[in-house]
């Protein structure tokens, strides 16, 4: 791998792409479980997705610890375009990260090892940005909560382990909690700790 990847592949825009993909998220996180279409994508060394440095780009920065699971923590070349790019330090330990970046759903640990905020401060959790092969075609998962009318289903391709049984456990800790949002073919969705999973 070259140095130049570790450079290359970033907005053209920081500001106006960044802009794009942070009005997405938030549209995304406010109405759970409906997909929105990003708006712009970074081209980032594999195997790093561009939809996850899309994220990256426009949330990170050197006040925002990022955790990297196995596939990406085995890739030099992606915790340094992500040094050059947002400056964003890389820790090891999930309970520390503001942000984690998911690239093997399979491999994540326990939603409980990430950092849930305190009652005081509750914003101070993780939140993790999951790549996932679709957004649709999954398990259907039956969404309740804010911004949500009655319910919605949400079927994500993702193999994150027990997850309806651990995002019980993460909503029992509210305000405490991680979020979640998955990325997939140019589109977010989100899954905020206050949303339910089926008749929890």
């Amino acid at each position: 791998m070259t140095e130049a990847a570790a450079i290359e592949g970033g907005f053209a825009d920081l500001v106006l792409e960044g802009q794009k993909v942070f009005r997405a998220t938030m549209d995304a996180l406010a109405n759970p479980g409906t997909l929105r279409p990003l708006g712009a994508l970074a081209q980032p060394p594999a195997p790093l997705t561009p939809e996850l440095a899309a994220l990256a780009l426009t949330v990170l920065d050197h006040d925002s610890p990022v955790w990297l699971d196995l596939v990406l923590g085995a890739a030099p070349v992606v915790a340094d375009w992500l040094r050059f790019h947002t400056g964003a330090p890389i820790v090891a330990d999930p309970a520390e990260a503001m942000f984690a970046l998911v690239a093997d759903a399979a491999t994540t640990p326990p939603l409980e090892t990430f950092a849930m905020g305190t009652d005081e401060y509750p914003d101070r959790s993780t939140t993790l940005i999951i790549a996932v092969d679709s957004l649709e075609g999954g398990t259907p998962l039956t969404l309740r909560g804010p911004g949500i009318e009655t319910t919605a289903t949400f079927s994500p391709n993702v193999e994150l382990p027990r997850l309806p049984e651990q995002w019980a456990d993460n909503r029992a800790k509210f305000p405490r909690g991680v979020d979640l949002i998955f990325v997939a073919n140019g589109q977010v969705a989100g899954l905020p700790r206050t949303t339910r999973i089926g008749e929890e």
